[in-house]
Formats: structure tokens, C-alpha cells, sequence
């Protein structure tokens, strides 16, 4: 099995760009490419599926237990070629600053898989070998098995970074990317903007692609993918057989709501979920038939006007809520279902009104990190008192909570509540991967067959 981790230095050295131009261009010498992110983002492997056509999937060494990591990581190499995986943060950040929990780092060695270090040049040259030392002798039991050059200002410029990180380090520099503004990713104020926004062009894509293959040395980096050798270990999250299908999930899924795990849906299938998608921008009606409701994450702010005045889905959503129908939300979802918006210009827009509060992001305060969350009730994914782990990252904030009844209780942070949640009805800011626990996804099948009285 040929695998390769792509990581950087620090955040922003162009890690995604340059796996999104790798992945294409592997893709384009007829690879089957597996694209992979580290760490709890949705935005970055929208570009790697834009790349390679293949959704791209998460690895998270502390959403999941280490074996939910192989294991998944193993199920989607499944009749693939090659896998790129796309590291989270600098190398060795993570949870802890003493440890490499949650790291790029601890992935690449769970998975016992080389690294492509990612470095930015700059404003600097020989000074490079200094850092890549430190990189390199910092773990000795992680391999960092090359190192590509971002930001590379002329031949010469080249020539001096080149020299000096094999010379002092033996690693090898096996590619780089010239010092191009048109070369970067669109951003905005989480990160960057995902393709379902179609951000950037099929010609910029192509531009890349071209580049990463002019300059990078694709065959040597083939052959330290060959030096992956990734664990086997029993599956435990997935039924031997998929179940046949026994409910219908609409999945709220457009330019508003984009925020999923692709294993979370896959466990969903597995367990006897039809997964419909709606949206919540364009569709008057909650497609016919479903007996449950999932909203992930995304920008509901960035559409707030065309939200608000699609009203005929905001009725059938809270109509759907009043009836009992279930109902689990994340972050955007938990936006969508209060009362109302509060834009980034302080405009206010009405929502669906399900739940007794209101978000607003003209003040914004950044929630951002991994949560240790214990239930406060039975509900769609836990049962009192059970917990999970999950992530935060949003600039909105809430009002109105003191009268909604919390979802849970989060550990880290002393006598803080986090969701709501009421009869069949969950929202909360917080995102989970339904393979973090082995009962989730099932739990939610269950959940909405029971609720739909079938």
C-alpha cells in the first residue's frame, strides 16, 4: 500500500494547496487516489475531492479511537492506489503541548506512514536546514522522508534552500512551489471558502496541477509513499453485511449546510439509513417520506437573506419539530433552527424558530478546540451520562440559551452546558464523528425509526 502524509511546518505554509495539486496530479497519471485530511476540518478535503473526484475523509486521532482510525483508513484504500493525507495545524500540534496527541505527528505514526514536510522559504534560505534539524530530531520515531519548498523566489533561491536542508539534514527536497499569489486558495473567516461555493475555477485548478507537476519530483515522492506500512486491525464500526435500508434521513446539504463527515454518512448507510439530501435554501418541502432530519454544519450567515426567505421550508421545519419528528443539528444546523441570524453587517433574519435562541456573528468570539461532552439526557446519539468526544470551532455566539433545556455537559470546561435539546430534537454547537463511539450511528437509525412510529 503506497500512502504519504503531507505536512506542515505551521499552519499556513500551503498545505492544502500543495496536497490538492499532488492528489491531481497523480490523478491525472490514471492513480486511484485516496485523499485523507488529519484532524476534525471540512473545508480543506472539499478541495481534495475537487481534485480527484473521490470524497476525501478524516482522520482524527482523538474524535476516534486509534483502531476506528485504522480501521477506516484501511476500509477506504479498499481497490485504491495510493493515499494523501493531508496533516492539520504544524507537525507536531495538537491537543497537548506535551504530548502529540491529536498531531499530525501521532497519525502518521499510528498509521506508520512517511512525511512530506511542507516549508515556507520565504525571506530565508540557509536558515531552512536549521529548521527541517529541528523538525527531524524533535521525534525520532516519526519518518519525515522529504521535504517540499513553498514560496521559492528564483533558481538561485532554489538552489541555496536545496543545498543546505540535504546537506545538513539527508532529507531530500523533492519539489516546490514558486512564489505565486495566483497560486493560493480563496479564505474567509474559517479558513478557507469550501468548493461548494465555488470559490475558485477549473482553470486555476488545472494551474496547479500543471505546476505541482513541472515541479515537483513525482516519482520519488511515489517511492517514499512505498515506505507506508499501515497496520491491519478488526473492524468494529461497520456491520459485516450493510443493512438494507429501514428509514429515510433527510440530510440538509447546499451551499448554507456543507459540514460532514463522509465516514459518519457511510455508518449511516451501513446500518440501515436512505439518505436523502434536501436543501434548506432552494427546496420548499422536506422530502416526502423521511422520518428523521440531519443538519451538519456550514455558513447559514454568509445566506442568511436567502434562508429566511425561503419560508416555506422554515415552516415545514418547525412544523416537522412540533410533531416530534427527529431531529439532529450541528453548529450551522443549531443556527438554522433558533429564532433568528444576526449577520456579519448586524442585519437580523428570521430562522425556524424550533428552539429559544438566537445567533449572531457582528460580535464574533472565536470557540475553537476539542470537547469532552457527557449527555444530560437520552437522545439521538447518547444516553444520559454517556460521552463522547467532539470539536468546536465557530465565531458566532448565542443568545437566549438560559431558557433551553442543555443537551450536555462539557467536561473541560467547569459547569458549562453546551446544546438543547427537547423531545426529539437535538442542535449543539458541537460536531461529532459518528465513529467515535461503535453504537452512534446505529443509535441514530434506531432514533428515527422509532420517532416515526414505523
Amino acid at each position: 500500500m503506497k500512502a504519504i502524509v503531507i505536512a506542515g511546518t505551521v499552519s499556513g505554509v500551503g498545505k492544502t494547496t500543495i496536497a490538492t495539486g499532488l492528489m491531481g496530479a497523480l490523478s491525472r497519471r490514471k492513480l486511484k487516489v485516496q485523499p485523507f485530511k488529519a484532524g476534525p476540518d471540512y473545508i480543506d478535503p472539499t478541495y481534495h475531492t475537487w481534485a480527484t473526484g473521490v470524497p476525501s475523509r478524516n482522520l482524527d486521532t482523538w474524535m476516534l479511537p486509534h483502531q476506528a482510525v485504522v480501521e477506516l483508513f484501511n476500509r477506504a484504500m479498499i481497490d485504491k492506489d495510493i493515499a494523501i493525507i493531508e496533516g492539520v495545524m504544524g507537525l507536531y500540534d495538537g491537543r497537548s503541548s506535551t504530548s502529540d496527541e491529536a498531531s499530525t505527528a501521532e497519525m502518521a505514526k499510528l498509521i506508520r506512514v512517511p512525511v512530506l514536510l511542507v516549508v515556507d522559504s520565504r525571506k530565508t534560505a540557509r536558515s531552512l536546514a536549521a529548521m527541517v534539524t529541528g523538525y527531524q530530531t524533535f521525534d525520532p520515531a516519526l519518518r519525515i522522508g522529504g521535504i517540499i519548498l513553498n514560496g521559492i523566489g528564483s533558481d538561485g533561491h532554489l538552489k541555496l534552500c536545496q543545498e543546505a536542508i540535504e546537506h545538513y539534514t539527508g532529507i531530500k527536497v523533492m519539489g516546490y512551489l514558486p512564489r505565486r499569489d495566483n497560486l493560493s486558495l480563496p479564505e474567509r473567516h474559517l479558513g478557507l471558502i469550501p468548493t461548494v461555493e465555488n470559490p475558485a475555477s477549473e482553470e486555476f485548478l488545472g494551474q496547479l496541477i500543471a505546476q505541482c507537476e513541472a515541479t515537483f519530483n513525482i516519482p520519488e515522492i511515489l517511492r517514499l509513499a512505498e515506505q507506508a506500512m499501515v497496520p491491519a486491525v478488526k473492524p468494529a464500526l461497520f456491520p459485516p453485511v450493510n443493512k438494507p435500508p429501514v428509514v429515510s434521513i433527510a440530510v440538509a446539504k447546499d451551499k448554507a449546510f456543507s459540514f460532514y463527515y463522509q465516514d459518519s454518512l457511510d455508518l449511516l448507510e451501513a446500518w440501515g439509513a436512505e439518505l436523502i439530501p434536501f436543501s434548506p435554501l432552494q427546496d420548499t418541502q422536506l422530502p416526502p417520506g423521511v422520518s428523521g432530519v440531519y443538519i451538519g454544519g456550514g455558513f447559514p450567515e454568509m445566506y442568511a437573506a436567502d434562508l429566511t426567505g425561503n419560508k416555506s421550508m422554515r415552516q415545514a421545519m418547525s412544523s416537522a419539530a412540533r410533531r416530534g419528528m427527529p431531529i439532529y443539528a450541528e453548529c450551522g444546523g443549531l443556527m438554522y433552527l433558533g429564532r433568528s441570524i444576526r449577520d456579519l453587517e448586524g442585519n437580523e433574519y428570521p430562522m425556524v424558530g424550533a428552539i429559544p435562541i438566537s445567533s449572531r456573528i457582528d460580535t464574533p468570539r472565536l470557540s475553537l478546540g476539542y470537547r469532552t461532552i457527557q449527555a444530560l439526557a437520552d437522545g439521538p446519539l447518547l444516553r444520559q451520562g454517556e460521552i463522547a468526544h467532539g470539536h468546536e470551532f465557530h465565531w458566532s455566539v448565542l443568545q437566549g440559551t438560559a431558557d433551553a433545556p442543555a443537551a450536555y455537559k462539557v467536561i473541560e470546561k467547569t459547569e458549562r452546558t453546551e446544546g438543547f435539546q427537547q423531545g426529539n430534537l437535538l442542535a449543539s454547537y458541537i460536531h461529532l464523528h459518528l465513529g467515535g463511539l461503535p453504537f452512534m450511528a446505529s443509535r441514530l437509525v434506531n432514533f428515527c425509526l422509532a420517532g416515526s412510529g414505523k
